[in-house]
């Protein structure tokens, strides 16, 4: 999905009106207007501020995954990443059992 488009369903499953959207980025609606059909793209500054005001992240909202990643999951991610090699052995370790546990369950619910 491209980058206009990808903002464009953000914005609004976050239920902000272009209008609010550029306020709160500091400019006017019609900016934002050119970025979701894709006659103008962003500097990379506000593409950030975009994403965080949107909860996602950049690399989401750019088109980069298809994980979109919310401040929340992201906050755990990082956490994560500053543990000691050991500590995450062990939480990969839990998360590695818990996901074969969901998918197991999954397949026998069909």
């Amino acid at each position: 999905m491209s980058f206009g488009k990808r903002l464009a369903e953000l914005r609004k499953k976050a239920g902000m009106s272009q209008e609010e959207l550029a306020a709160k980025l500091g400019t006017q609606g019609p900016a934002i207007g050119r970025y979701e059909r894709e006659v103008a793209r962003p500097t990379i500054e506000v593409a950030t501020k975009i994403s965080k005001i949107l909860g996602v992240s950049l690399d989401y909202l750019v088109g980069n995954t298809d994980s979109e990643l919310d401040a929340d999951t992201l906050s755990r991610i990082q956490q994560v990443d500053k543990l000691s090699g050991e500590n995450k052995k062990i939480v990969y370790t839990l998360l590695d059992a818990f996901m074969r546990d969901v998918k197991t369950k999954q397949a026998y619910a069909l």
